[in-house]
């Protein structure tokens, strides 16, 4: 993989794919077996609602993306395949 050598700025190496904490807490309960119960808080106040990785400049500069979707990540992990 080459790379530009005078980058300075971090790189986002996310998924662009959005998935509430509830969503991953859903998955993990399910993949794991579990009965505990999703608990919810408030937010703080300065907490975005929703949150998107851009990693525009991830496909740019190093030719990158996920090509695993969370929850099939999870399952391999939760397996012990990851």
């Amino acid at each position: 993989m080459a790379t530009d050598d005078t980058m300075l700025s971090p790189i986002n190496l996310g998924n662009p794919d959005v998935v509430t904490v509830r969503e991953v807490a859903e998955i993990i309960i399910a993949l794991t077996g579990s009965r505990s119960p999703v608990v919810f808080k408030p937010l703080p106040p300065d907490i975005p609602k929703q949150q998107k990785p851009d990693i525009t400049l991830t496909r740019q500069k190093l030719g990158w993306s996920a090509k695993v979707a969370f929850r099939e990540c999870s399952q391999a992990y939760t397996l012990g395949r990851a």
